[in-house]
């Protein structure tokens, strides 16, 4: 297929105006189907009679197609080009999306999970599309500030979906928490799920009829096609060549590190709410992401101005560190914590364990803009391949979580976040030295560079 090249530099201010807002709601619906995970954990536990290790499949499910199918969507990128790609992700998330009309039919677990997976496919060449388009509509100068905004638009979402998802699920169906399910008979219990898993089929036919009106909005649009870069006819890389650089080695186990706690944190603590009885579990996954959006706040306004990538990188640990052990040792009763932060808001207060849970997702905000320039320094020829490297980090996502819920149902769901501690101590050793380093090895030369 033949292309036009476009020149960047050449876009003018309302080409460029015009791209964010289209990138702006594409990112807006990334953030919306990745946050709704938070919600759907407890509902399905419920639905499906499941025990917290399994529901956790549904992270390992949408998240593990971003490892799978980061290298496919590249090719498909390579074919079709950024904006092709763009409305090719819409149509797979929205069929996805009608995946769980026969899962929520059936009740069938199996069939929810290939949803979720079907869902994430799309959203994962959606993700490939829109980070490097981001970056080509304007100049690369200003990539950062672009960048930053659509993360509020993606973060923002994850404010909204659980509130949004509670109201259409769980309005008139009385108390769910798992004690309440355990009081009723078995012949009511089974009703009740009958009932929950029927009110899935509406906003999900609703979800894929506004994905598919998005694409053609997408597809018939003025965005500028932009050529996927490719690298010069004499430049060799070597396959394993990006291991060579400990900084980039690092920096993908550190991100993979973070975003298992990611996903814990905004994933589980609806999970984590309903066992301790929480009225308002449903919406829970709004608390760490409004925790989030005053992170990426403080990092627009702070970064570089006042804060290095490299020292925010190490607050952002040292925060981590310090809300888990306030997650075990906080107390799952008493709210006075929450009364204080949030009491003057008029926002339903939660126990102080599960409110330390949230401020995670401040400790998180700042860590993934942090690593990836740390991590690409100094790579030169292979900066894309090291980018896919940090990429593949994505599966902590998948897998972290699934750790929780192992411990969460062999021990005691508060004690099993201490999963996270060794998460957020790598975090802060890449932030200290590990970024700095350049050869493997005893002898590890640092980097003359300073750090930025």
């Amino acid at each position: 297929m033949k292309r036009r090249d476009t020149d960047s530099a050449g876009a003018s201010t309302r080409e460029v105006v015009v791209a964010m807002l289209f990138v702006g709601m594409l990112f807006f619906i990334l953030g919306f189907v990745t946050w709704l995970n938070g919600s759907l954990i407890p509902y399905l536990k419920i639905v499906c009679d499941l025990s917290n290790f399994h529901a956790l499949f549904v992270t390992f499910a949408f998240y593990i197609a971003y490892t799978v199918m980061a290298l496919p969507s590249a090719a498909v990128l390579d074919k079709v080009g950024y904006k092709h790609g763009m409305t090719i992700g819409l149509g797979v998330m929205a069929t996805g999306a009608l995946l769980f009309i026969p899962a929520a039919r059936s009740a069938a677990y199996p069939l929810f999970l290939l949803a979720l997976f079907t869902l994430a496919t799309g959203a994962t060449l959606m993700q490939t599309a829109v980070n490097p388009y981001l970056v080509c509509i304007g100049s690369r100068e200003s990539a950062a500030m672009r960048i930053s905004i659509m993360g509020l638009f993606n973060k923002g979402a994850g404010v909204v979906v659980p509130l949004l998802f509670a109201s259409l699920m769980l309005s008139g169906v009385g108390n769910v928490s798992d004690m309440a399910l355990e009081a009723i008979g078995a012949a009511q219990r089974e009703a009740l799920r009958a009932q929950l898993a029927e009110r899935l089929v509406f906003p999900y036919v609703v979800m894929a009829g506004g994905l598919l009106l998005v694409m053609v909005i997408v597809h018939f649009s003025t965005l500028r096609e932009i050529t996927p870069e490719k690298d010069a006819g004499d430049v060799t890389v070597h396959r394993f060549g990006v291991l060579q650089f400990p900084q980039l080695v690092l920096g993908a186990l550190s991100l993979f590190a973070y975003v298992g706690v990611e996903v814990i944190a905004g994933d589980t603590i609806g999970l984590y709410g309903q066992q301790l009885n929480v009225q308002n579990f449903g919406v829970l996954t709004s608390y760490t992401m409004a925790f989030m959006v005053l992170g990426y706040l403080v990092g627009v306004v702070a970064i570089p101005r006042l804060l290095a990538q490299k020292t925010a990188l190490m607050l952002s640990a040292l925060l981590g560190l310090l809300f888990t052990c306030g997650v075990l040792s906080g107390s799952s009763l008493d709210a006075g914590l929450a009364r204080v932060l949030l009491g003057w808001l008029g926002v339903p207060v939660v126990p102080d364990t599960v409110l330390y849970l949230a401020l995670l997702g401040f400790a998180n905000a700042l860590v993934w803009p942090a690593i990836w320039p740390l991590a690409l320094e100094g790579l030169g020829k292979y900066t894309a391949a090291g980018s896919a490297l940090l990429v593949m980090g994505v599966a902590g996502g998948a897998l972290l979580p699934m750790l929780y819920g192992h411990f969460a149902d062999a021990a005691h769901p508060q004690t099993a976040y201490a999963v996270m501690l060794p998460c957020y101590g790598l975090i802060l050793f890449y932030a200290l030295k590990g970024h700095r380093l350049r050869r493997w090895g005893w002898d590890s030369r640092l980097a003359t560079q300073p750090d930025v």
